[in-house]
């Protein structure tokens, strides 16, 4: 028995194949272009992206059983009848619906979306983009006049086209800010606030059971890609917490059966919903640039190999009065503030190349512990941190991490915790069952000094004045 996980992300698309014991192989990998078409706008092909799965699918023909794990808040809209893309892929880092976001928040608008989806205004949510199409692309006028437009997130336009059902399952749908978190179904006023008629959103089912069949293979699990990520570290008990460094950081903590508290810090969200099974809740909160900004620091020359950055001779940067501020699309959890601007905070004549590349890692630690300690005030935590992603192959900043945190991490050995969490799903909703091995190594935290940390949140104070102050 083997379950074909398909992860479709932020930068590429992999075909991975979760054998019964857990073993992980990978058939197939396609990267896709991102594509900048103006400030703040991040797009991609969506036929580009539905070639790739297709070529994943074909990789795997004997698979028992399909998991799909999508980027989550990225959307599109379509035609219902040909299933014809009429706009790209608006991707979850664009920022093109400040503006309208803004102009809620100013109406009193948040009151609504946090008592009712408990996510605050922000264009990293679906909500906006998808009104925005509406707005300003005239086909999906005319679709919808005529009843063909269909408008929602990746997921639900992949399973258009390779099922023939057009749905989308509630862990998706939570990050849209359209669906009521208590009923996990769109909510009339919060799609009327945003311009989003209910009739073009696709169906809400349960993440896992039967959906469909793609490439002649059941597809028995659909899930956001954080959330199979957090099933993939095994993060099922409550407090149980994962954070994911890839483009951006991404943490996540498990709740109970009902929603956790909303407010203006971390996010309620939808965890998985298993069918026949009442929903697991989690909370959320992001980093908008993690890896980004290390790649960033790297073209500009700061570094050229990432094994020059794995130790440093030099104490913390932090320590040396030096911060950085990783806020280069913006502050996410527990501030969101998108007018926040990157900045480093202490140079001086002496300050070098490694200086300013360790504070970038150390600023991703930082931002990493703000969201967990945000998580920590509405879920208590249990056990060590799991962490994963690529920079969690740094060991430096593994263990700076740690210290950080306050916490012991635990650094997976496994690379593909996403697909991992999609393909368990699979087989959860295909009757089945997978023994996976979760192996890796803890870091324990050394104590670190108190104002380290009231250094960082100086230097982030001020990098969100500086931006307030560019917006007025």
């Amino acid at each position: 028995m083997t379950i074909l996980a398909l992860d479709q992300g932020t930068t590429s698309t992999r075909a991975v194949i979760v054998g019964e014991d857990g073993t992980v192989r990978i058939a197939h990998a396609a990267a896709h272009r991102q594509s900048y078409p103006g400030p703040g706008r991040v797009e991609h092909d969506p036929e580009e992206l539905i070639a790739n799965l297709a070529a994943c699918l074909d990789a795997a023909p004997g698979a028992s059983a399909v998991g799909l794990a999508n980027q989550g808040e990225s959307c599109l809209g379509w035609d219902a009848e040909t299933g014809r893309a009429i706009t790209p892929v608006i991707v979850w880092q664009d920022e093109r619906t400040t503006p309208e976001t803004e102009r809620l928040r100013a109406e009193g608008a948040e009151a609504v979306t946090l008592a009712r989806a408990g996510l605050p205004l922000d264009p990293y949510f679906s909500a906006s983009k998808l009104g925005w199409i509406l707005c300003e692309v005239p086909e999906a006028r005319a679709l919808a006049r005529s009843g063909r437009l269909r408008l929602g997130t990746t997921d639900a336009f992949f399973r258009h086209r390779l099922t023939g059902r057009c749905e989308t399952d509630p862990t998706t749908a939570s990050r849209t800010s359209l669906m009521n978190l208590a009923t996990c179904a769109w909510d009339d006023e919060l799609c009327a606030l945003f311009g989003v008629p209910v009739e073009a959103l696709p169906a809400i089912v349960p993440t896992t059971g039967d959906l469909g069949q793609t490439g002649g293979l059941p597809l028995t699990a659909s899930v956001v890609d954080q959330q199979a990520a957090l099933r993939g570290h095994g993060c099922t008990a409550p407090g149980a917490a994962k954070i994911t460094f890839g483009t951006g950081a991404f943490v996540l903590a498990t709740g109970g059966a009902t929603p956790p508290e909303a407010g203006h810090g971390p996010l309620p969200t939808v965890a998985w919903a298993e069918r026949g099974a009442p929903p697991a809740y989690a909370l959320e909160g992001g980093v908008y640039a993690a890896a980004a900004a290390v790649n960033w620091a790297r073209g500009l020359g700061l570094f050229s190999d990432f094994a020059e950055i794995s130790t440093f001779e030099a104490p913390p940067a932090i320590s040396r009065g030096l911060s950085f501020v990783p806020a280069l699309a913006g502050l996410g959890c527990p501030h969101w503030d998108r007018a926040a601007k990157g900045a480093w905070l202490g140079m001086t004549l002496d300050t070098g190349p490694r200086d300013l590349a360790q504070a970038v890692l150390e600023g991703v630690a930082f931002r990493a512990a703000e969201v967990l300690g945000a998580i920590e005030q509405v879920q208590p935590l249990a056990g060590p941190v799991s962490v994963d992603g690529g920079m969690t192959r740094n060991p430096w900043f593994c263990t700076f991490l740690a210290d950080t945190l306050g916490m012991p991490v635990t650094v997976s050995d496994e690379p593909e915790l996403t697909a991992l969490g999609a393909a368990d799903l699979a087989a959860a909703g295909a009757g089945l069952a997978l023994s996976p091995r979760r192996a890796g190594r803890t870091v324990a935290p050394r104590r670190q000094p108190p104002d380290w940390s009231d250094r960082f949140a100086e230097a982030r104070r001020l990098a969100q004045e500086y931006g307030g102050a560019g917006r007025r």
